[in-house]
């Protein structure tokens, strides 16, 4: 039997005698994650696969993490509670970070408002005469988007977390849980509405987006699958959908501000706000010609134009004369 095999063993033994698992807040869930990205790959396996050769005499604490809990800046407990708990160990830095992002994603309400027509009979003088007529108006109004990636997971055939958070890009998604991570030690509420999406997920969103096979979220132009370099963050702060939206654009305000640090930006800004991706992204870039993406297109430009006017210039054909016959 491997060292692994006695580990679970011994793991679900103590389980079994305790009588209950060990629960980890979400605020230490995302500081074992963080402190583990610092840690080197072969510490982390030797800490958490070591057995010792002699069997205790009394069941031996649960490892959470590969790391003294002592070495772990202090977590606001009561802050953590009122948020999400997460049970399990979290030995793989990748599990951890991709855990933390789905417990944002389950605590943020899926809600838009959406432009819809509304028919309304209105009286109008028409040659002297009023007469009734029907007349469209717009309409704003409340939509639960959250049966869309439910249905687009079922239809891919994988489970929620994989579909919605496994899709994006691993390096995206290391900048996305620094930067929430930073949000929350800031005092802010941050979730996800939207992560990853497929070709099919896209064509059923509302409001502004892209064309299907377009989406930054992960549409097939763009690499499709575990190339998703887009997410849709909120803020769950508030009971009703005013003061949340209150609270995120003070979450919004925040990412202007200090997602650069991360290595994250909003592209649109006003014009759809939740949405942030990576800075030195294509995307960024074609909306901001600030960017580093967009300055090394320009040299890119200016390269190619200088070359071509080192070229000497080819000289002009000139056009035929026609032959004029004789009458």
């Amino acid at each position: 039997m491997s060292s692994e095999d006695l580990s679970q063993t011994h793991l679900q033994t103590y389980l079994k005698t305790q009588g209950a698992m060990t629960e980890l807040s979400l605020a230490e869930d995302a500081a074992h994650a963080a402190v583990a990205l610092h840690m080197p790959e072969s510490a982390a396996e030797t800490t958490s696969t070591h057995v010792p050769d002699a069997p205790p005499t009394e069941p031996a604490p649960v490892h959470v993490a590969s790391v003294n809990p002592s070495d772990v800046e202090p977590v606001d407990t009561d802050r953590a509670t009122k948020s999400i708990e997460i049970v399990d160990e979290c030995l793989v830095v990748d599990i951890c970070i991709d855990r933390y992002l789905w417990a944002l994603y389950q605590r943020t309400p899926k809600e838009d408002a959406i432009k819809t027509l509304e028919w309304r009979d209105v009286a109008v003088k028409r040659k002297g005469k009023m007469v009734t007529v029907s007349r469209a108006f717009t309409k704003l109004v409340d939509q639960d988007f959250g049966w869309k990636d439910p249905k687009a997971a079922e239809r891919a055939g994988m489970p929620m977390m994989d579909y919605v958070i496994g899709g994006m890009d691993r390096s995206f998604k290391l900048k996305l849980f620094h930067m929430l991570h930073a949000a929350e030690a800031a005092g802010l509420s941050p979730g996800i509405t939207s992560g990853f999406r497929d070709d099919y997920r896209q064509s059923i969103a509302s409001g502004l987006k892209a064309a299907s096979n377009r989406s930054y979220h992960g549409g097939s132009l763009r690499g499709g699958y575990r190339h998703g370099l887009a997410a849709d963050v909120v803020s769950v702060e508030g009971g009703t959908r005013d003061q949340r939206f209150a609270s995120s654009v003070k979450l919004w305000k925040w990412v202007d501000s200090h997602g650069k640090e991360f290595g994250i930006g909003r592209p649109y800004l006003g014009k759809d706000p939740p949405h942030v991706a990576p800075v030195d992204g294509q995307e960024y870039a074609k909306h901001n010609r600030g960017s580093k993406q967009a300055a090394l297109v320009v040299k890119k430009v200016k390269r190619m134009a200088t070359r071509d006017r080192s070229r000497p210039a080819k000289r002009p054909k000139t056009a035929a004369v026609s032959k004029l016959k004789a009458g």
